[in-house]
């Protein structure tokens, strides 16, 4: 099987990269451009994978998943592409500006099909994509109530659109550094995330190349 390892940066997943044997790995770097340029061009260059995992860190909104706690994203979306009037945020997907069923989207949402994401012990989450991360009490508001997320990031939607554009096999899974919007960075566990990352990439990756 051909996988293809990518993370937004090398910090995320240096435990598992530095002390063990990896697939073929790509840092993507932060963000949605970032992604979707490099993950494209990865593919025009070396061809089509088996596999393409992304993994990184990521905030909750819900105390259900604490930090530290490693997850699985079974539909991720574009958050913050729509109109904010008055302090309200509309989605671009509740807007006649976009069909919220177009391809590859299913009710605004990009749905993973690969039934990997049902054989791991880790909890499936539906998950968010912004450009923006912020201590901003209305931010989250706005996206609580807009969406019914349990975990944000800066790049898993990028994976899986473009993975369903291209028809790839995809998995995104996530490590909790913090709640979204605490930005005391005293309560975070990004250590505890990175290693608890890494120890389910190895289980992950060794039952996929046995």
């Amino acid at each position: 099987m051909r996988i293809l390892l990518a993370a937004a940066t090398k910090l995320e997943i240096d435990p598992y990269v530095t002390k063990r044997k990896h697939p073929e790995l790509l840092i993507t770097g932060v963000g949605i451009p970032s992604t979707l340029y490099h993950l494209q061009k990865k593919i025009y260059q070396e061809g089509v994978y088996d596999l393409i995992i992304q993994a990184g860190i990521g905030g909750s909104f819900t105390k259900d998943i604490e930090p530290g706690k490693v997850v699985v994203v079974g539909k991720d979306t574009f958050g913050d592409i729509g109109m904010e009037e008055k302090r309200h945020f509309t989605s671009i997907f509740n807007t006649p500006f976009y069909d919220k069923d177009q391809f590859p989207f299913e009710k605004g949402w990009l749905v993973n099909p690969n039934n990997l994401a049902g054989s791991l012990s880790l909890p499936i989450v539906n998950a968010i994509t912004i450009n923006k991360i912020s201590d901003s009490l209305l931010q989250k508001q706005q996206l609580m109530s807009s969406f019914s997320a349990q975990v944000e990031s800066m790049e898993g939607a990028a994976l899986h659109y473009l993975c369903l554009q291209e028809n790839i096999p995809f998995i995104q899974i996530r490590s909790i550094s913090n709640y979204v919007g605490e930005r005391d960075r005293s309560k975070w566990k990004m250590k505890e995330a990175i290693i608890n990352l890494s120890t389910e990439l190895e289980r992950l990756i060794n039952d996929l190349t046995k």
